[in-house]
């Protein structure tokens, strides 16, 4: 069984966005990382689920922008504790935060670290 989803593709082959080529290679790099992490469309994005809960979405608008905000799900967690070594979440509550990505260049630099966090992420 795939992790991907047909709604994601869609998704994907209708995007009109400068940083499209990025987020299809750090999509591919998430889903190969770990089979258990599956795949929908959240927010107008892709987002990233595990054990039926989306953890990680996409942020690709306004146009021009992409982030990954990194979240707990519906519920809010104020007791929520993460340790970011690679320094790249920007905290914006107490369990949301977000990396935000400049470039092509950039999302190619991080996407090993990115990984790495959004496999960390998911397990909290």
């Amino acid at each position: 069984m795939t992790n991907r989803s047909v709604e994601v593709e869609r998704y994907l082959a209708t995007l009109d966005h400068p940083m499209k080529s990025g987020v299809k290679r750090l999509r591919a790099a998430i889903l190969d990382s770990n089979a258990d992490i599956a795949e929908c469309v959240k927010w107008n994005a892709p987002s990233f689920r595990y054990d039926g809960t989306d953890r990680v979405t996409f942020r690709l608008h306004p146009r021009g922008q992409c982030q990954l905000v990194f979240h707990c799900g519906a519920r809010s967690r104020d007791e929520f504790r993460f340790d970011d070594p690679s320094g790249l979440l920007v905290w914006r509550g107490p369990d949301r935060a977000v990396v935000a990505f400049a470039d092509q260049a950039a999302i190619a630099a991080q996407q090993d670290a990115v990984v790495a966090l959004v496999n960390a992420w998911v397990r909290t």
